[in-house]
């Protein structure tokens, strides 16, 4: 509810209040001195507005004056109003939480989350996929029409949907943006892209993002930009298609392997990184690479290491290469390798 429905919301509760103050000392101020009163306190006439408004009506107090009965039917009429009063601002402000919770606006508490600001027919698919993975995702939309497409699609509490001028910064905290592990700019135009993403890393400057793009010669720019993935859409289709043209086996498993293993059966990519008193912490590469493929049936394909804010992706490098906590390691495995893992290794997929 905004401030001014509140301040308008007090506003008739107190009139109402002044109201029924003024008919409690005008009732006890007629009625006190009169032969027979049943309202000689000011309790006496508190008691009886309150079981006359409430349509309780005891009957064992009751004005005995001709004013006194005139105020006494003024509170009986007023009474419906109050009623209806009282149940429409219940239902409005019962319907505000609804809608405050549906846009987004009370915000999440999702960490290392996505965040995705654009909701289109691509990012649908995205969002499958990250929701397989079990990802907590934030997505940002400025069509209002499509909280409710997102909300009927997914009935999950890894989503979360906010509904926001993409240009107010400060709503876009309400998505926990700043704790985000990286923020998808899925727009439909790649100079909208570019623009947003200068404009977004002014506010957040130290976020990873990602754009897919439709012309691969902007790739560079956008680099330049600060946007730490940039994925052509026409590029990796042309690679695709040319593999399933020439060596279509292997196309059907690259195909396989970059979404989410949904049986135990199919394979995956997975970016697991070591945490500190894992067993791997210190081995040299190669040792690691044959324990993981005896205990887990896991094939390690790379590893990851970071250092001054810089990312190198080592290959499948020499056995030289020393496995140091925090640094991510790069696997294929089957859909039942990751309980393994986590059960015998100190590994969380990053």
């Amino acid at each position: 509810m905004t401030k001014p429905n509140y301040i308008k919301l007090v506003n008739r509760l107190g009139g109402v209040l002044f109201f029924y103050a003024t008919i409690v000392i005008l009732l006890h101020y007629i009625e006190q001195d009169a032969p027979g009163t049943q309202m000689a306190t000011w309790q006496d006439s508190l008691w009886y507005l309150v079981a006359t408004i409430t349509t309780i009506g005891y009957g064992d107090v009751y004005p005995v004056t001709y004013w006194g009965r005139t105020i006494g039917f003024v509170a009986m009429l007023s009474s419906l109003g109050v009623y209806g009063l009282v149940i429409s601002q219940i239902a409005n402000f019962m319907n505000t939480l609804k809608e405050q919770r549906e846009l987004g606006l009370n915000g999440t508490d999702f960490k290392n989350h996505v965040v995705i600001i654009g909701w289109n027919e691509f990012g649908k698919s995205v969002i499958s996929h990250l929701v397989a993975a079990g990802k907590e995702v934030a997505i940002i939309t400025r069509e209002r029409s499509s909280i409710d497409a997102i909300r009927e699609f997914y009935n999950s509490d890894k989503i979360f949907t906010l509904y926001a001028d993409y240009a107010n910064y400060d709503m876009l905290e309400k998505a926990n943006i700043r704790q985000a592990s990286i923020v998808f700019v899925n727009m439909n135009d790649d100079t909208e892209k570019l623009v947003y993403v200068i404009n977004l890393k002014k506010h957040f400057s130290n976020l990873n993002y990602v754009v897919t793009l439709d012309n691969g010669n902007l790739k560079s720019t956008f680099q330049n930009a600060g946007v730490t993935y940039t994925i052509c859409k026409n590029e990796i289709s042309a690679k695709l298609m040319a593999s399933y043209i020439f060596e279509p086996d292997v196309a059907l498993f690259s195909e396989e392997i970059l979404a989410y293993a949904h049986t135990e059966a199919d394979y995956d990519l997975k970016q697991m990184k070591v945490l500190p008193g894992n067993s791997l912490v210190g081995t040299f590469y190669d040792k690691a690479y044959f324990d993981l493929k005896k205990n887990c049936n896991v094939i390690l394909l790379g590893i990851v290491k970071t250092g001054n804010g810089n990312r190198e992706f080592l290959k499948n490098p020499a056995g030289s290469v020393v496995i140091d906590a925090d640094d991510m390691l790069v696997m294929m495995m089957d859909g039942t390798a990751e309980a393994r893992l986590k059960k015998q290794y100190a590994l969380q997929e990053a």
